[in-house]
């Protein structure tokens, strides 16, 4: 305790020096817990927002569908496959999807598209469609169609436009159809946004001439994350033959790898940030040490062990650093709390982040391992700057340190 005192003390026999290093500190570590926070929610937005738009927690589909995308590759023994998703307590929700390759031609131009045939109310409590309407209605009537807004900007489309689809059908002849544009809508993946359209089920049937419906996948929402793995590993056991189960991880390993190097992207950054102030820290410190050099002559003399004198630089070294340490961890946790209430509006930058499925508004926030992980590195940081005072310090000889003019 004495030598904790004391070395607090000798902390602030400089005050400007000890000031200038505690407030940079406070800064950097300020600017680097806001970016962590920054990077936490936008990957975690990027992650929702396409498991909202399309993938669901798990689909499930043939493996011949997966590779090929044809229109007979529909998944068989639906009743069965129906069945062992509703009696699933995980499965919160589910939606059938057809899925066909095809064009959609407007009066002034065509696009390649994939037409997502659906059953609407399903579809509302699967994923985020529904809500992302800008314009117009959730397919309410027959013949009806939403399209995306970057869609319907290359198409000149407007509510009530009329719409053409073009397809092969199960006998490889080309199918058309006519549809009006009931609404549009803009999701935070432009991509998506630029290729996709829905219309429903009952309305694909006379199409196709079939009695029912061909189902290429199943898009299921479970009650939680944390029950993934099992409820897919549940439903691949009861699911027959060609079927395949699979969760949003192993559709979208982009997004699994995203999620998975944010823990990575913060202590790098963290880590760039500690080490720009550690040339810092280490020119307080050295300072610090040459300006007692008679003093620690003295504490020599008079008995005073080097690994005390050691120890005693690295205490301060220590609450140089947490000093700053706490008050950036404050002011960095505040300021990331603000934004997280109020969002952050990125809406200058949305048509750049809509390529890469990140929001218009981020809501940023700090996991708390970051904070265990800031803690031990500025310990690291705080020994590696005092390691070098500190040898110099302990390699004084007594007599010409006492010599040595103040």
């Amino acid at each position: 305790m004495m030598m904790l005192v004391l070395a607090w003390k000798n902390v602030w026999r400089n005050k400007r020096r000890s000031l200038i290093i505690v407030a940079a500190t406070a800064i950097g570590l300020t600017a680097g817990l806001f970016y962590a926070g920054f990077v936490t929610a936008m990957y975690a937005a990027i992650i929702d927002s396409g498991i909202n738009r399309e993938f669901g927690n798990i689909q499930i589909h043939t493996s011949a569908y997966k590779s090929d995308r044809l229109i007979h590759q529909f998944l068989p023994d639906l009743p069965v496959v129906l069945h062992t998703i509703q009696a699933d307590s995980n499965v919160r929700s589910f939606a059938t999807h057809s899925i066909i390759e095809g064009m959609a031609s407007s009066a002034t131009t065509a696009s390649g598209v994939a037409i997502v045939a659906v059953n609407p109310e399903q579809e509302q409590q699967v994923t985020a469609i529904a809500r992302s309407l800008v314009e117009g209605v959730y397919l309410d009537k027959t013949n009806s169609i939403i399209v995306g807004k970057k869609l319907s900007e290359k198409l000149k489309l407007k509510l009530r436009s009329r719409v053409v689809l073009s397809f092969a059908g199960m006998d490889g002849n080309i199918i058309y159809g006519a549809f009006r544009v009931a609404g549009i809508f803009k999701t935070d993946g432009s991509n998506f946004d630029g290729a996709t359209v829905f219309i429903r089920q009952d309305d694909l049937k006379p199409l196709l001439g079939t009695a029912d419906v061909p189902i290429h996948e199943i898009v299921v929402r479970t009650h939680s994350e944390e029950i993934l793995d099992r409820t897919k590993v549940k439903l691949q056991n009861a699911m027959p033959g060609d079927v395949v189960v699979e969760t949003w991880r192993e559709l979208a390993p982009e997004l699994k790898l995203t999620g998975d190097s944010v823990d990575i992207v913060n202590t790098v950054m963290l880590g760039i940030i500690l080490f720009a102030l550690l040339f810092g820290l280490i020119n307080t410190l050295l300072m610090s040490v040459l300006d007692r050099v008679r003093d620690f002559g003295v504490l020599l003399a008079v008995g005073m062990y080097r690994r005390r004198l050691f120890l005693m630089i690295i205490l301060e070294s220590l609450l140089l650093s947490f000093t700053g340490g706490f008050a950036g961890v404050v002011l960095g946790w505040g300021i990331t709390e603000f934004f997280g209430r109020f969002g952050l509006d990125l809406s200058a930058f949305s048509a750049g982040l809509s390529s890469f499925g990140i929001p218009s508004l981020v809501y940023p926030y700090i996991n708390p391992s970051t904070y265990g992980t800031l803690a031990i590195m500025m310990v690291i940081t705080s020994i590696i700057a005092a390691l070098y005072p500190a040898i110099k310090a302990v390699r004084l000889r007594p007599v010409e340190a006492i010599r040595t003019i103040a």
